[in-house]
Order: structure tokens, then sequence, then C-alpha cells
């Protein structure tokens, strides 16, 4: 029997599971993704990359999902275009560091 629902066959996800004590991580394409909110007016985060590409829907629905971007406003001409802008929590994701492996205790 198998218990639970199915992954993708992409293999394990490198985003640990949010708890009080470790909060999830972003993966390095939301990082890239929620650090261009940390200086754009009140936090808006783009449409587009730095090359002119489209952010891809699936990150920006994770950052939604996980608490480090909101909605900005729905727009009724592009239902489609996420405008969003970062979080408290989505700043405190990309700020922080984790410590590496082994720490540093010195």
């Amino acid at each position: 029997m198998v218990e639970g629902s199915r992954r993708s066959a992409k293999g394990p996800s490198r985003r640990r599971a949010a708890t009080p004590s470790a909060p999830a991580v972003p993966s390095d394409a939301e990082r890239r993704y929620l650090v261009r909110g940390l200086t754009a007016p009140g936090g808006k985060l783009p449409l587009y990359d730095i090359e002119e590409r489209r952010i891809p829907a699936k990150i920006i629905e994770d950052c939604l999902a996980a608490g480090w971007a909101e909605r900005w406003t729905s727009n009724p001409v592009k239902p489609d275009w996420l405008v969003c802008r970062l979080t408290e929590t989505g700043r405190a994701a990309v700020t922080s560091r984790p410590s590496p492996p082994g720490g540093d205790e010195g």
C-alpha cells in the first residue's frame, strides 16, 4: 500500500518543510526572483527576469504558497499575470544565510 500523495518523478525537493524552528528555504530560482523585490519600490516582484524572459508561474506560485510573496493586485486586463510583492517572511528568507554544515564555533 502506498501512503501519501505522489511527488513528481524529478526527485526529492531541495526545499525543507517549514516548521516554527526551521523555515523553508527558497530554491536558487526562487531566491533569484525574491531578491529582486529587496530593492524595488514596495517590494514589487518582477514579471520578467533580467534577461527579459517571463518568470515561470510555478516559481511565483511556489513563493506565494510559501508565504514569501503576496499578490499585489489583480489585473483585469492580464489576469494570468501574477503581480506580487515581497513579504517580510520572503525578505527574511533571502537575507538570512543558513550556517554551513559543521558550524563555525570559533
